[in-house]
């Protein structure tokens, strides 16, 4: 056997984590990218999907993924930036870079009724552009045939409607907080859920109780990092490798153990995202038991 073989062999083998959502071009994490991973890797981390607000993020992201091994792209607006997404021709900008192959979903894509309008418009105009934008962007996964990523802060009946428009595209909601009655909608039209560190906190038996109705076959984790750091580090800056303790609770919350989350959730994860290729910094395994 060859040891490119043997190599593919363990990768598969081994339990890791995947971070299905972290913000790495983030000027958080300016000049501390390396360490970031390094850190990563450290506590399990396998994957990162690192996630696009606009233009700027699409090309930071591409040359993060095209140089890092583990590390995935997206290529979206952020609802709330869509009064400036990019220089004048972002769209073509936008679709041409969503074409290349590091790119594995079109997000971070959505609406959101929590912010005010960034734009100083009045809230109707606000949503009327915000979900203009997000029929153009589902549109762009329809076309590429790509996953999308979804932001539905306080937002998640006229997101489902407006998903609904795009039967073809399947869609991940991310950092999810809905009831379980949106996230039996959110099932039923085939979408999947995913879970930030807001499942470890005191005070977040509703969220939980909303992860414990979701099948494990349409479960995923993220940290939504440098946000939400989950217990014991809340308050501080969240890394992708503090997605660990996401795991640990979800897999309380199913009655599993964490190398069980941790294969289901990233099994899911390579599905609905069409993942390969070899893990973050490749080499040396490190268990998540304990």
């Amino acid at each position: 056997m060859l040891q490119g073989d043997r190599d593919e062999m363990k990768e598969k083998s081994e339990v890791f984590l995947t971070d299905t959502h972290a913000h790495l071009a983030s000027a958080r994490f300016q000049g501390e990218i390396e360490g970031v991973l390094a850190r990563s890797r450290e506590a399990g981390v396998g994957r990162i999907i690192s996630i696009s607000c606009d233009l700027e993020d699409v090309t930071a992201n591409l040359a993060l993924a095209s140089t890092h091994p583990g590390v995935f792209a997206t290529a979206g607006i952020h609802p709330c930036y869509v009064h400036e997404p990019g220089p004048e021709g972002w769209r073509d900008s936008l679709r041409a870079l969503a074409a290349r192959p590091e790119i594995v979903a079109i997000g971070e894509i959505g609406l959101d009724y929590y912010h005010p309008p960034e734009d100083g418009s009045e809230v109707t105009v606000w949503r009327g552009l915000q979900e203009s934008i997000f029929e153009e962007m589902l549109q762009l996964a329809q076309d590429l045939k790509l996953p999308a990523v979804i932001h539905s802060r306080e937002s998640t009946p006229a997101v489902l409607a407006v998903l609904g428009r795009f039967p073809e595209v399947k869609a991940v909601l991310h950092c999810f907080t809905g009831s379980p009655e949106e996230a039996e909608k959110a099932l039923a039209a085939g979408h999947f859920l995913s879970f930030t560190g807001v499942i470890t906190y005191p005070k977040a038996d509703d969220v939980r109780a909303t992860a414990a109705v979701v099948p494990l076959d349409r479960l995923m984790i993220e940290t939504d990092a440098p946000y939400l750091a989950p217990v014991p580090f809340r308050g501080k800056s969240c890394e992708p490798g503090m997605v660990r303790h996401t795991c640990q609770r979800l897999a309380e919350v199913h009655g599993l153990s964490p190398d069980e989350m941790a294969q289901v959730t990233s099994a899911n994860a390579e599905r609905f995202f069409a993942l390969s290729g070899p893990l973050l910094g490749a080499g040396a395994a490190v268990g998540l038991e304990g």
